[in-house]
């Protein structure tokens, strides 16, 4: 019996073996197939961006000095203009405004009252010149009784005295006569309506509203003729030639840029991108309201542009840019893609491939952008890394690499 089962063990437990073997084979974690990248020394760029604007620097609004009638501006956008040359609009005194039924009424009474004055004061003038012909020829008399030593010296005086006052009273009646004929003037004057105002055709006494500065018309704010109040804006003025980029930046982000450091303009509708440098952060921020409805605190970057003006000529006052603002930036930095990286407790870390093994490795990350980290240290060029590590993945894990990857 003990032969017959030894014969037995050793007929089976090959058998047994290779099935054992061949079921571990068909039941073993199969490779996990991903993304491999690998850790590379090369230069990395830190840029903060937002959408900016383009700007004339200086923006000169001219305004009318003053009330009144302003004719159609002839000027048009993009036409230059020459300091105290050009003319850029021309005022002149608004025509009156219609009367309702009680102010024409009111209007043709205080006429009728102030006709009435003035034959009053042309009464009063005769009356007066009358007073002063009977003076004048009675003091001519007495001063020839006078020089036949008739009547006396009293006499005399009040006569002349009497001459004196009917001449002021003359002079007085005259006054009141001219008031009175103003006052009838400017009664008559309030009867006067759109209808009956010539307006002049070329001379005119108009105010001539000259540009202040040279440069270029950015914008004609009022075309077409129209009454104006003192202060309205007519035309913007401004240089094409001094432009300047604002970009208005997240407070945080604004912390981290200064005045000096590079800057990549995109996205301005030319090839490449252009070379500027920021001129001013400016201290303030203010509240910006997002496009969710979000409130921001939002702080202006001004950019200046050092590239040659051919190359940007064709940007104009308020288009639209993509200016990238570089705060850090090697040229032989280790770096890896983020999709590389995943917290593992309180540190960073990524799943290094070696020989088709996943294995976990901490490492310690510096600057970073949209697209890759550097690494400060855990990490040496030319290691091979997993790209988006998911659950599937743990230290010792078979890994095997995507076509391509």
């Amino acid at each position: 019996m003990a032969a017959t089962n030894v014969r037995r063990m050793i007929i089976w437990a090959p058998l047994v073996l290779l099935l054992v073997a061949a079921l571990l084979w068909l039941f073993r974690p199969k490779p996990v197939a991903v993304d491999v990248s690998e850790v590379r020394q090369a230069a990395l760029q830190v840029t903060i961006s937002d959408e900016g604007e383009a700007r004339v620097r200086d923006v000169f609004v001219v305004s009318a000095p003053v009330a009144g009638l302003m004719r159609r501006v002839e000027l048009k956008a993009g036409d230059h203009v020459i300091p105290n040359q050009t003319v850029i609009a021309r005022l002149e005194p608004s025509v009156p405004m219609f009367l309702d039924e009680r102010s024409l009424a009111e209007a043709r009474a205080g006429v009728d009252a102030a006709d009435a004055a003035t034959k009053f004061a042309k009464a009063q003038l005769g009356r007066a010149e009358a007073e002063r012909d009977f003076a004048q020829s009675e003091l001519r008399r007495l001063r020839a009784l006078a020089s036949r030593q008739s009547i006396s010296q009293n006499d005399l005086d009040s006569a002349e005295r009497r001459a004196k006052t009917a001449i002021a009273a003359v002079a007085e009646a005259n006054a009141s006569l001219r008031m009175r004929e103003s006052e009838y003037a400017q009664a008559r004057a309030r009867l006067l309506n759109p209808t009956k105002v010539t307006k002049a055709a070329k001379d005119c006494d108009c105010v001539i509203v000259h540009s202040p500065v040279s440069g270029s018309v950015l914008r004609v704010l009022q075309e077409s003729e129209m009454v104006v109040a003192a202060g309205t804006p007519i035309l913007e003025i401004g240089d094409p030639a001094n432009m300047e980029i604002q970009v208005d930046l997240l407070s945080e982000e604004a912390v981290r840029v200064r005045a000096g450091q590079r800057v990549l303009v995109k996205g301005w509708g030319g090839p490449g991108a252009l070379a500027g440098v920021v001129r001013r952060v400016e201290p303030f921020a203010y509240t910006k309201v997002s496009a969710l409805g979000i409130e921001e605190q939002r702080v202006n970057v001004l950019i200046d542009l050092t590239e040659p003006r051919e190359r940007w000529r064709r940007l104009g006052h308020g288009y639209r840019v993509q200016p990238s603002i570089v705060v850090w930036e090697s040229d032989r930095a280790v770096q890896v893609p983020q999709p590389a990286l995943f917290r593992d407790g309180e540190r960073w870390a990524v799943f290094v491939v070696e020989n088709d093994i996943a294995r976990l490795r901490h490492v310690a990350v510096g600057q970073y952008n949209d697209t890759h980290v550097e690494v400060a240290s855990g990490l040496t060029t030319g290691e091979r890394i997993v790209l988006h590590p998911n659950d599937r993945i743990g230290e010792g894990t078979r890994l095997v690499a995507r076509s391509g990857a």
